[in-house]
């Protein structure tokens, strides 16, 4: 991963964002020696998005199922069955 210092992105931004769309490989920017925050492409940035939302609905999922709030598919069948024709 590439690291690059807060005053450099100021300086040099329109290089340092072609670098990054290029690349694909997020840059860490520091500030005063410490991370202070991640560049990342957009479509990469998105696609992170994503998966978060369908590993959130698939651990949702996970819990109802152990709470016991699940239904089987003949019981979700006959609940939507009035849609379902």
């Amino acid at each position: 991963m590439k690291t690059e210092l807060v005053t450099n992105l100021k300086r040099q931004a329109t290089k340092i964002l072609a670098d990054l769309h290029a690349s694909k490989e997020p840059v860490l920017i520091t500030e005063h020696g410490k991370p202070s925050a991640y560049l990342v492409d957009v479509e990469d940035f998105e696609f992170t998005q994503r998966r978060l939302a369908i590993l959130e609905q698939i651990s949702r999922g996970e819990r109802a199922a152990l709470e016991g709030r699940a239904l089987t598919n003949e019981q979700a069948k006959a609940k939507l069955s009035k849609w379902l024709k």
